[in-house]
């Protein structure tokens, strides 16, 4: 299982590279569409919340109850719609069932309400390496559409779909999110006597582990187990560590200023 995302400046954008794909062969169960289209006031008036769901780091307005959410041409993307606030993002549309587990691994109620209504493939495909470039697109009003293919020659006419749509690719929007934060994290680190340029690349892996949905929040201490399976010795290096330190800062000063 591959899951192969873009990211659109609008939901039109998003919602016509979804009927694309589709038309492709893959079906609209096998694709999320995540969009920042209605502010909270909106979501509280017109999507009912469900009592019965978990609390978790997210607060969701509206369960996994609401109808099927329609896209551009009449195709509608599975059995749900979620309506969710992500902390450090803000009012969140999930559309698809896949959507809103997808939102779900950064630990909202949501995602735990529709685990099982996935399979274990798509459990295990859901990609929370990438999350946070989802919700650092979400954050500037931007649209994502991801989509889970069975096999390579698939998600590759999927990628060429998003290409054709001018989607930016998640390695771009990766690579763009740490251009931005570079000069301060460079500054920060030689300002303590290191070598930003000589620790560069072990220290951004370690940033970029803080925001992994399976490890975001937990101390270094706390998450060296997992830290372990996911970067083996790598997680050792004392650089890596002061990037995932510095990581965990950053999406504590995301939340606090959304």
């Amino acid at each position: 299982m591959e899951t192969v995302a873009g990211i659109f400046d609008s939901r039109a954008a998003g919602e016509r590279a979804i009927q694309q794909i589709h038309s492709q062969g893959i079906p609209t169960d096998r694709i999320a569409l995540l969009t920042p289209d209605m502010s909270k006031k909106q979501v509280e008036q017109e999507v009912p919340t469900d009592d019965t769901e978990a609390p978790g780091e997210g607060q969701a307005l509206g369960g996994v109850v609401g109808g099927a959410m329609g896209v551009a041409g009449g195709a509608s993307l599975g059995m749900a719609t979620a309506s969710l606030i992500i902390p450090g993002v803000g009012p969140v549309i999930a559309g698809g069932i896949l959507g809103a587990a997808i939102l779900g691994v950064g630990g909202t109620a949501t995602g735990m309400a529709v685990g099982e209504a996935l399979d274990e493939a798509l459990m295990d495909g859901l990609p929370h390496d990438e999350l946070y470039v989802y919700e650092q697109a979400l954050r500037r009003g931007r649209s994502v559409v991801i989509a889970f293919a069975d096999e390579e020659e698939t998600a590759e006419s999927v990628r060429d779909a998003f290409k054709n749509a001018r989607a930016e690719s998640i390695d771009a929007a990766r690579e763009n999110w740490w251009r931005e934060l570079r000069a301060a994290e460079e500054a920060n680190y030689n300002s303590n006597g290191r070598d930003f340029r000589r620790d560069e690349i072990s220290y951004r892996r370690g940033f970029e582990a803080a925001q992994n949905a399976k490890l975001r929040g937990r101390p270094y201490e706390e998450a060296a187990s997992n830290l372990k399976v996911l970067y083996g010795e790598a997680c050792d290096d004392e650089a890596f560590r002061c990037g995932y330190e510095r990581g965990l800062d950053y999406q504590k000063r995301l939340i606090v200023n959304t």
